[in-house]
């Protein structure tokens, strides 16, 4: 069943009926949004909306700054599968994603079990003990000095590519 079709004409319903109900007792609603805003004429033009519910303009922008910075800390922390809300505790693609149980890969929509961990841990071991390895060989094949050639046929082929003579 579809849920958000449902949940958007129920919201449009109700806005339309609480339009109608302010069409009908336009009056009464007028009054009361006019004291509650402080739009009469207490002691002269808007002193009531300014020193009562225009005051809290500025309280709504610390609001809205607020809600800001939490929607940006749940950005930064949630899933990064798009539409998921769940908080990503999982390190996916060499820790480029942090994904949720359901989303990552490896634990295949399940919260992981000991087993898991433990497969995980020894699969992520190999590689680094391969990686190591890896470059082990490549230090060991850089450190090996090369054999050393003669100074006189180096000389000699350099003259023969520049096209001189030597003398000595």
């Amino acid at each position: 069943m579809k849920w958000r079709p449902i949940i958007i004409a129920g919201l449009t319903c109700a806005g339309v009926a609480a339009i109608v109900l302010w069409v009908i007792h336009s009056r009464q609603v007028g009054s009361w949004l006019q004291v509650h805003t402080g739009t009469t004429n207490e002691s002269g033009p808007y002193y009531g909306f300014w020193s009562g519910f225009g005051s809290d303009i500025e309280e709504f922008g610390i609001l809205g700054a607020i809600g800001a910075a939490i929607y940006q800390l749940i950005k930064k922390y949630n899933c990064h599968e798009p539409g998921c809300w769940r908080i990503g505790q999982h390190p996916a693609a060499g820790g480029q994603f942090n994904l949720c149980y359901h989303h990552h890969p490896d634990y295949k929509g399940k919260r992981p079990t000991h087993e898991v961990i433990e497969r995980l841990h020894r699969e992520h071991l190999e590689r680094q003990a391969a990686m190591h390895g890896k470059l082990n060989e490549i230090h060991q094949h850089l450190q090996a000095k090369p054999p050393a050639a003669p100074a006189a046929e180096n000389y000699q082929t350099d003259q023969a590519v520049n096209g001189t003579k030597a003398s000595k």
